[in-house]
C-alpha cells in the first residue's frame, strides 16, 4: 500500500525531490506562496517545498500531473491533495479500485493507493501554473528515476499536455500523436500511455472534462495494466464494467458528442493553454 515497503531507490528520489533547489524562480515562488497563504488557510503551516510522488511502490499504473497547486500540494505536501483537482482525481481512482477512499485533504488523512502511483512533471508550484522549458528539463530526471524504480509499472495516465510531453520524452516516444483526451500510445519500452484532460477547474467547471470521461480513462488504464482483474477488489460495480479499449483509443470519440462539438475546432490552441488551476 501507499505508506509501506517503499524501495530504497524510490525513497532516495523522494528525499532528493524535497531537498531540491535547482530552480531559483520556483524556490522563491513556492516560499512566497507559503508565507502569504490564502485567507482560508491562514492558520495552517504550508509545506512550501518540492512535492514528491505518492502511492504504491508496486504500482502498475502511474498517474502524472503538471505541478503542485499553490494552495493544494504546496500547502499539504502531498500530490493532488487539498484542492478540487485532487477531489476529482481521487474520486475517480476510488471508483476504479485504486484508492481506499474518495477524499484527499491532508497527508495524514488515511488515503492509501493500491496498484497506483501519483507524481508530477514539475515538483514546485510555478507562477501562473507555467513552468519554463528549463524548469521542466531540470525536473525530468526525477520522473525518469521514479519510472525506473516502479518496476511493475505498465500504464502511465497523463493528465494534460505538459505531463504527456514529459512522459513521451522520458519513454522515448519520438513521433508522438497529438495530445487529446482518450489518446492511447504504446511506448517503445512496452508501457502504455493513456491521455486525459487535466481535472483542473478550467476543465471541470466548463464540462470539458466530466467524471464519466475520467472514469473511462481509468477503466482503460486498469484493463491495460494486466493481470486481468487488477483493481477489481475495491472497485464499485459501475467501474468494473468492461468497455472496449477502442472507444477510448479513438482520440475524437468524446469530442463528437453534441455538447462538445466546439472542442474539435479549438483543440490545438486549448491543449497549449490547458494549464492547471489546481494540482498537477
Amino acid at each position: 500500500m501507499s505508506k509501506v515497503n517503499v524501495p530504497r531507490d524510490l525513497r532516495a528520489v523522494q528525499r532528493e525531490v524535497v531537498a531540491c533547489t535547482q530552480c531559483p524562480r520556483l524556490v522563491k515562488w513556492r516560499a512566497d506562496v507559503a508565507r502569504t497563504k490564502r485567507a482560508a488557510y491562514a492558520d495552517e503551516t504550508y509545506w512550501g517545498k518540492p512535492v514528491p510522488g505518492f502511492g504504491d511502490s508496486a504500482a502498475r499504473i502511474v498517474v502524472v500531473g503538471l505541478a503542485p497547486g499553490a494552495h493544494g500540494a504546496n500547502r499539504t505536501g502531498r500530490v493532488f491533495t487539498g484542492d478540487r483537482s485532487g477531489d476529482w482525481l481521487y474520486r475517480a481512482m476510488h471508483r476504479a479500485g485504486l484508492a481506499n477512499q474518495a477524499t484527499s485533504t491532508h497527508r495524514d488523512d488515511g488515503l492509501q493507493l493500491s496498484g497506483a502511483w501519483v507524481t508530477l512533471a514539475v515538483r514546485c508550484v510555478p507562477p501562473d501554473n507555467a513552468p519554463t522549458p528549463a524548469e521542466k528539463t531540470r525536473c525530468l530526471p526525477f520522473m525518469q528515476r521514479e519510472l525506473e524504480a516502479l518496476r511493475d509499472a505498465r500504464v502511465v495516465v497523463c493528465l494534460g499536455a505538459i505531463a504527456y510531453a514529459a512522459i513521451a520524452e522520458s519513454l522515448g516516444v519520438v513521433r508522438r500523436p497529438k495530445f487529446g483526451h482518450g489518446v492511447v500510445v504504446d511506448a517503445p519500452n512496452g508501457l502504455t500511455i493513456v491521455c486525459s484532460y487535466h481535472p483542473s477547474q478550467q476543465n471541470t467547471f466548463t464540462g470539458r472534462l466530466t467524471e464519466k470521461m475520467l472514469d473511462n480513462v481509468f477503466r482503460v488504464a486498469v484493463q491495460r495494466a494486466k493481470p486481468s482483474g487488477f483493481g477489481a477488489a475495491n472497485a464499485p460495480r459501475a467501474a468494473k464494467k468492461a468497455g472496449t479499449e477502442k472507444k477510448l483509443s479513438a482520440p475524437r470519440r468524446e469530442r463528437r458528442r453534441p455538447s462538445s462539438s466546439a472542442e474539435v475546432r479549438r483543440s490545438s490552441r486549448s491543449s497549449r493553454r490547458n494549464r492547471a488551476s489546481d494540482d498537477g
